[in-house]
């Protein structure tokens, strides 16, 4: 630290002897002083006042060597002055007025000795205090140096033109490069090229005066490769102070997270999948015993001609069919690709008209009430999948309240802005907001997180599918809505179903078609089957025959397409929509529209393909059928399409 020199007269003055000395040598000093005064008094042939040479030595006494020498050596010079300048030489003898001059001296003097002693004893404090602070900052100036030269940190100063002005030691150890060879380079020359521009925009906001944090960029190491660098910065005087931090390493971490993090997502889809095919298995185990079973005593039973109980057993095979059925619907119903038929809807309505249903179905212990708001919007999805989702609500609502208890559904408009859509997953807009609430005996957090996984049930064994859930999460995301699940344990559990509004009206119920009573085939109407499944084009063929239409059958696709560019009769193309042979449905069927223009077809699809609905939905006279179906609903449909024309 440079120190500012002082006057020189301080150096000399505080070069003297003082504190040094002894007491009684300082005494003696200035005794010694006075009297040399006093002869160069009388030596001097000097007339005028006889303290004149008293006055500065006194002064210097009283600074070099303190207030009780200056005071004595006053009080001596004050006599020695009566005795030998004032009134009569070498006598006391003086007037009344001399000798009150001689006291005015005395009063004097004694100040101006005190004064300069005190100003002695600031000097000297002023000087320990001078020295303690230069102490002081050569130890912090230490202390700075030892932490630039240690700093794990990367410490710098960089010019606002980007050249850096100085290095700590740790520039060498992360980057590889001696400092002497980056000092005065610009650090732009380091900057990874995907980072120069938010690193020069960066440069640009400490210029401006902006303090910068935690601002991260890739410098490159002298191998070549890069670091990753995090800025904390600030611009004083002209120049920017930074400290940097090497954060590959976190970086690293953060990507091994990342990727562990991915392996487990994707372990914990093995583990949904595994639990879904094994629950899967299960059941269509027990479905398929119901059927093959069946069947196989229907087969002993026509072999001993006791056909009286032949219709028993048909029974409890279509039975076994239809739960079957029921069992993949819900599946498809929780991965969203059930074939669903949307329409506006007044929840409102639909509500009411289930309140009989659904009080018979909870039982009179549990006290139902409905709080439906009249203004409700109309929602656009399929009113038989949304009954069946509230049916399923209400009835895990009464599972929950084995005492009974007070369940409640409610309707209310929700407009939900970009930051409330967000946690649901939702796009902003209006959404009609279904609440079923109940008083049972709620969930706990571990619980209502798997409450919507598939087979995952509470209920004793045998007593729940664990779908119900599942199947009414898959029904609102498909509807373009969402489900929420809030519980507290013996408190109760909300469930709150989104769907979003439609700006379609209602259709009056008048003008909804009738579908025609089926009445036979044309003469020479011809239907072209497409599946792979020989046996479903079998049954439609048998169907077909029955209703007195010709049947044409294709493999796949490519087959298909023959038949449509022959010159034979079709009336109508009913595919499948998963073909073999690189074209499915979709395609068949729009090849066959080049071929022949407005034919109609009939998809019939285990569930909603992105290749039937994923292009903005389907042409005019396209229509869908879901599998399974009974043969009755197939001939039904048949009839409606090709009489509807």
């Amino acid at each position: 630290m440079r120190r500012d020199t002082p006057p020189f007269v301080y150096r000399l003055l505080g070069a003297l002897p003082s504190r040094r000395l002894s007491l009684p040598s300082r005494y003696l000093i200035a005794v010694l002083a006075v009297l040399v005064s006093a002869y160069l008094r009388q030596v001097v042939p000097v007339m005028g006042l006889p303290y004149l040479l008293f006055i500065p030595v006194l002064m210097v006494i009283g600074f070099v060597l303190g207030l009780g020498p200056g005071l004595v050596s006053t009080v001596f010079s004050a006599g020695l002055a009566a005795y030998l300048f004032v009134g009569e030489p070498n006598s006391f003898r003086l007037s009344g007025q001399e000798w009150t001059a001689n006291a005015l001296y005395l009063v004097v003097n004694a100040s101006i000795v005190a004064v300069c002693a005190s100003l002695r004893h600031s000097y000297t404090r002023l000087r320990q205090f001078a020295a303690t602070l230069e102490r002081r900052a050569e130890l912090r100036t230490r202390e700075r140096d030892q932490v630039w030269q240690a700093a794990p940190d990367m410490l710098c100063t960089v010019r606002l033109d980007g050249r850096f002005a100085s290095l700590n030691p740790a520039w060498s150890g992360v980057l590889g490069w001696d400092r002497e060879q980056l000092v005065g380079r610009r650090y732009s020359m380091l900057v990874h090229p995907d980072d120069l521009q938010h690193s020069h925009q960066a440069l640009g906001a400490l210029a401006e005066g902006e303090i910068l944090f935690n601002f991260e960029n890739r410098l490159r190491h002298r191998d070549g490769t890069y670091r990753w660098l995090s800025w904390s910065s600030v611009v004083r005087d002209g120049l920017v102070y930074a400290n940097v931090r090497d954060i590959s390493a976190l970086k690293a971490q953060a990507r091994a997270l990342e990727e562990a993090e991915t392996l487990l997502r994707q372990s914990q889809k093995m583990e949904a999948v595994g639990q879904l095919t094994g629950g899967l298995a299960h059941d269509f185990n027990n479905l398929l015993t119901g059927v093959s079973g069946s069947l196989d005593l229907m087969q002993v039973r026509l072999q001993q001609g006791r056909y009286d109980e032949m219709e028993r057993y048909l029974h409890l095979a279509q039975g076994a069919a239809q739960r079957a059925a029921a069992l993949t619907h819900r599946l498809l119903a929780f991965s969203r690709r059930q074939t669903l038929d949307p329409r506006p809807l007044q929840v409102n309505q639909l509500v009411s008209g289930m309140v009989e249903l659904i009080s018979r179905s909870v039982g009179p212990s549990i006290e139902l009430s409905t709080q439906l708001d009249d203004a409700l919007w109309i929602t656009l999805c399929d009113a038989n999948q949304l009954e069946n989702a509230l049916l399923n609500l209400c009835l895990n609502a009464r599972d929950a309240m084995p005492e009974g208890g007070r369940l409640s559904i409610e309707t209310r408009n929700v407009s939900l802005a970009g930051i409330q859509a967000a946690p649901l997953e939702l796009i902003p807009g209006d959404y009609a907001l279904i609440q079923v609430r109940d008083t049972g005996v709620g969930m706990t957090v571990e619980v209502a997180s798997r409450a919507f996984d598939p087979f995952f049930t509470t209920k004793p064994l045998g007593l729940g599918t664990g779908l119900g859930l599942s199947m009414i999460y898959g029904f609102a995301r498909q509807s373009g809505g969402q489900v929420r699940l809030d519980s507290v344990p013996e408190q109760g559990t909300v469930v709150s179903l989104y769907l979003p509004r439609s700006g379609d009206s209602l259709v009056p119920a008048s003008e909804q078609a009738s579908p025609p009573t089926p009445g036979g085939a044309l003469q020479g109407e011809t239907v072209l089957v497409v599946d792979d499944e020989p046996t479903i084009r079998e049954l439609i063929a048998e169907v077909l025959g029955e209703l007195g239409y010709i049947a044409l059958e294709a493999a796949n696709g490519t087959a298909g397409l023959e038949l449509l560019r022959s010159p034979a009769r079709i009336d109508m193309l009913i595919s499948d929509v998963g073909l073999p042979g690189g074209m499915n449905g979709r395609q068949l069927a729009d090849a066959a529209r080049a071929q022949r223009p407005g034919l109609p077809v009939l998809f019939i699809t285990g569930y909603a393909e992105h290749s039937v609905l994923g292009y903005g939905g389907l042409e005019p006279d396209m229509h869908v059928l879901t599998k399974p179906f009974a043969m009755d609903v197939l001939a039904a449909r048949i009839e409606t399409i090709l009489r509807g024309r």
